[in-house]
């Protein structure tokens, strides 16, 4: 067994899947500097030891994902294979050094030239680091359907989802109800306006949703402080861009968000 050394820099929010039950996409870098994406992950499932954070070296037997053509997709080589979390980076409380130097080796500033690359076989690119040249808004919408299907559901109970170990009862995630977006240029000045999918994203929308007793405005309002007021106005912004497989080639912009990373701003200082 070759074990496969990731640094962890996203995990989106949990979606549900008929094959495959409840997943978890994260991605981040090998010991290279090359990007990697790890799909599927029945990441709630696993126990808590298990359960790796953002900005955490974990070690897990992979193999390529070979129903999906991208060429960073990956998979552990089983549902049950062992992950572990072998180190940690922390931030050093004023520039993030050691994250920044693994994170930021190559960073695109032009969306277009990503979307040209992606779009080409020869390079196939669907993760990247993008640095926006100027953040508009971030804002929000709700969804159509706020709850998951009922047809969805029953066949987690058919997959025995909902039974019982040692009295401790899975269920499954609840359905995110707003889309939150971010509206950026890049250094062409093209705007775009791109979903955020990072699971501290939605994480922070359910604490806040809980401090204001449901008042789920307040609670939107909040995540945008964060991201918009704090992360773009005040750190040095940037995104984790991936593609979903679905519109990797046919759509205008394959991209979204699956995460965010906003260290404090640099600032050099004249001696003389």
């Amino acid at each position: 067994m070759a074990l496969t050394k990731i640094f962890i820099t996203v995990k989106t929010y949990p979606a549900i899947s008929r094959k495959y039950e409840e997943l978890v996409c994260t991605a981040g870098f090998r010991e290279d500097g090359t990007w990697i994406r790890l799909y599927p992950v029945q990441f709630r499932k696993k126990s808590y030891a298990e359960q790796y954070k953002k900005y955490e070296w974990i070690e897990v037997d992979i193999v390529k994902n070979k129903s999906d053509f991208r060429p960073e997709s990956y998979r552990p080589v089983s549902h049950d294979a062992p992950i572990n979390i072998v180190g940690s980076i922390p931030a050093d409380g004023k520039t993030w050094d050691a994250r920044r130097q693994i994170v930021l080796k190559k960073v695109y500033t032009n969306l277009e030239k990503l979307i040209e690359e992606a779009k080409d076989k020869k390079i196939c690119t669907s993760l990247a680091v993008f640095k926006p040249t100027e953040v508009i808004d971030f804002v929000w919408e709700e969804v159509k359907e706020r709850e998951w299907s009922k047809e969805r559901l029953v066949q987690f109970t058919q997959l025995n989802l909902f039974e019982s170990a040692n009295k401790k009862e899975f269920k499954v995630v609840r359905k995110f109800p707003y889309k939150f977006k971010f509206i950026f240029k890049d250094d062409a000045g093209q705007i775009s306006r791109m979903m955020i999918e990072d699971w501290e994203t939605c994480q922070l929308y359910w604490n806040q949703l809980r401090k204001y007793d449901g008042d789920e405005e307040k609670a939107c309002q909040d995540v945008k402080n964060k991201y918009f007021n704090d992360f773009a106005k005040k750190k040095d912004l940037h995104f984790f861009l991936g593609t979903t497989q679905v519109n990797h080639y046919v759509g205008k912009n394959p991209f979204i968000i699956i995460g965010t990373f906003h260290p404090k701003i640099i600032t050099q200082y004249k001696l003389f």
